[in-house]
């Protein structure tokens, strides 16, 4: 199987997924995400799709024979999520249905004896998250946030000229992810049922983002604008740092914004083009005026997250250094800080 580009136009220290051992995949719902992600592995990486899990049979076949190219007809279907975490052919499951349920399917997985890849966010809050590396600890097996972004090629670069100091100190981050959805209030991003709301949603994004870049800020300020239906539909947050530096934050379902972002320090600054959380190109843009281009690379995004997870699974580790247990969690604490802020509360979240 051969990648879509030499990725090292990006930065070299990040292997072509087509690289990484092969794994045999389970998805667990069977939506939009779970496409995209079954399509990355089939024609970017040497794992292999063998089953997916539905509430209906014919729902997972249609999965199948969309997105799973030439492991279709050899993947076996589930019409229901505790048959596909037994399949006895599954090494790892995808868990892709919507927030209210990662922790229950996660849990799942686990007491079948799987690993587990979540998909963003992991879970309502910090205290569901907890359960979830509770339980993986305990049977000794891998789980990670499919937080793709911080796995791909252009972000591994962009640490690499922050560490470099190019940019001098680190004053200012801004990232915005902003949606227009035409959309009833019975789909699941204006649902409290299922843990709808742009920050969980698209938040989630530049949330990371920022940990990522800055750590763990040591205040955060978030006002929002609740939906009809009660959830979040913009929220604008600016996290606090030590000494002078701050991140500033926006997210919304009612516009299409740029969702780029840029890194702002003492000697210059690297401008993310959007959307900054695919894989994507950035210019590097210094005080003096010198001007750096890094074009996007052509690659299958998704595929840098499930290369990730099966390179751990081989080597044994329980989790990724790039998004490890501890990263999620301070993700979600953020995020349960902000919607405290703003007001929102999800019907039967369980809470610590």
């Amino acid at each position: 199987m051969t990648s879509h580009t030499d990725v090292t136009t990006a930065s070299s220290s990040v292997p072509n997924p087509d690289q990484a051992p092969a794994v045999r995949w389970g998805i667990l719902g069977a939506g939009g995400i779970a496409g995209a992600f079954a399509e990355a592995v089939t024609t970017a990486t040497a794992s292999s799709i063998v089953a997916v899990g539905s509430r209906s049979a014919d729902k997972a076949r249609s999965f199948a024979d969309a997105h799973l190219g030439a492991d279709a007809a050899a993947s076996r279907v589930h019409s229901s999520y505790e048959a596909l975490v037994a399949d006895p052919d599954v090494d790892v499951v995808y868990v892709a249905t919507p927030h209210s349920h990662h922790r229950e399917h996660a849990l799942l997985a686990i007491a079948a004896g799987k690993h587990v890849l979540v998909e963003k966010a992991f879970a309502r809050n910090t205290a569901e998250a907890t359960e979830v590396f509770e339980a993986a600890r305990a049977a000794g097996v891998f789980v990670m946030e499919a937080m793709w972004t911080r796995f791909l090629p252009h972000i591994a670069a962009i640490r690499e000229v922050l560490a470099s100091g190019e940019i001098g100190d680190v004053i200012t981050l801004t990232a915005d992810h902003g949606q227009y959805f035409d959309i009833p209030d019975t789909h699941r991003l204006l649902n409290p049922d299922l843990a709808g709301g742009a920050l969980l949603d698209l938040g989630v994004y530049p949330v990371s983002f920022a940990h990522d870049i800055l750590g763990v800020p040591e205040s955060i300020t978030a006002v929002g604008t609740l939906t009809e239906t009660g959830v979040d539909g913009q929220v604008s947050m600016i996290f606090d740092y030590p000494g002078r530096t701050q991140a500033v934050l926006n997210c919304t379902l009612w516009a299409a914004t740029p969702t780029a972002a840029t890194i702002t320090g003492t000697k210059g600054r690297i401008e993310i083009d959007g959307a900054f959380y695919a894989p994507t190109g950035y210019r590097v843009v210094l005080r003096d005026g010198g001007t750096r281009e890094v074009p996007r690379a052509d690659v299958a995004g998704l595929a840098f997250e499930a290369a990730e997870v099966a390179t751990r699974v081989h080597a044994g580790d329980t989790e990724s250094e790039r998004m490890s247990w501890q990263g999620t969690l301070d993700v979600l604490a953020a995020m349960d800080d902000i919607r405290r802020q703003v007001g929102v509360v999800f019907p039967g979240e369980v809470v610590a």
